[in-house]
């Protein structure tokens, strides 16, 4: 837990250190209008020992206007404990009484809109619909399902490089609005937690082009 904090000190403090331009101005047209990118936290969370996602997220976004932007999201990733726990500031994650008999694989499609409102400062909307497979410890399927993922976040836009990257570092709530009824076992263990999580990190990156 003191690493993953630390770890997340670290990111923010090498995106302070960066000169903090503000977002694209009405003034200016020639700015470029699509980039890909992805999530650094979550990526490096392959690297974890204890319930390593097996995760893939690939952003591709397209500014509407200087300060509006949508963005097209698919991921994949699985998961063997409650997403109701959080990762870095809950103790009970990873403990064996939490984990669920089995885990769970979703693939998802995000559409995110973003809102810049001073400077690099931005809101975001990410709505995500996933389809699931939950899986025994064999890795046998037992059942489908289908979950709502939304993401509330705030974060700061960060031009690198005479603007061809760009890091953005943010806070979020996760709320998952809705799912299907999940196979016993399953089920028990995740309604213990609240659909929400808040105050989880957030670390995108991109190329723009």
């Amino acid at each position: 837990m003191q690493k993953k904090i630390i770890f997340i000190g670290f990111l923010l403090t090498i995106a302070s250190s960066f000169q903090l331009k503000a977002q694209y101005s009405a003034e200016e047209s020639d700015y470029k209008r699509w980039f890909v990118g992805s999530s650094l936290f979550v990526l490096a969370g392959n690297l974890s020992r204890t319930n390593p996602p097996n995760f893939f997220q690939l952003n591709l976004g397209y500014r509407l206007t200087g300060k509006d932007v949508i963005t097209l999201e698919p991921k994949t990733w699985k998961y063997a404990w409650p997403n109701g726990i959080h990762p870095f500031l809950n103790d009970a994650y990873g403990k064996p009484e939490e984990k669920f008999p089995g885990y769970v694989r979703e693939f998802g499609l995000s559409l995110a809109y973003q809102r810049f409102f001073w400077k690099g400062l931005y809101a975001e909307l990410n709505v995500m619909p996933t389809l699931q497979t939950f899986s025994n410890d064999e890795g046998n399927k037992i059942d489908n399902g289908f979950q709502i993922f939304n993401t509330y976040r705030v974060g700061y836009h960060i031009k690198l490089f005479n603007d061809r990257f760009f890091i953005q570092p943010s806070i979020a709530i996760t709320h998952r609005a809705y799912h299907t009824e999940l196979p016993d076992g399953f089920r028990q263990l995740d309604n213990k937690w609240s659909k929400f999580i808040f105050g989880e990190p957030g670390f995108h990156f991109g190329f723009n082009f």
